[in-house]
């Protein structure tokens, strides 16, 4: 098995994959996609999309084996939530 070593900072993997996904995904992906998840390369900006990040990275994988993956969920700031979900108020 292949081990994958990070070639950037988490500051500029980070700045790669956001402008990567504004720039070039974004316009692509965002209709009718809502909630999933993009894994994108950062150094060629190939990306694949699913409903989940095991098998976006699968497949992203599969076209390019060293891969520096960025995840993004579609319409959402984070790819996962921790902590508790905060409900909306109750109107009185």
């Amino acid at each position: 098995m292949t081990v994958r070593q990070p070639r950037y900072t988490k500051e500029e993997f980070a700045r790669r994959g956001e402008e990567i996904y504004e720039r070039q995904v974004r316009p692509q992906v965002e209709e009718g996609n809502a909630g999933r998840i993009v894994a994108i390369d950062i150094e060629t900006g190939t990306f694949e999309i699913a409903d989940d990040t095991l098998t976006a990275s699968d497949r992203l994988l599969a076209r390019n084996p060293d891969a520096q993956t960025w995840f993004v969920r579609v319409g959402h700031r984070g790819v996962h939530r921790f902590g508790p979900r905060s409900l909306p108020e109750k109107e009185a």
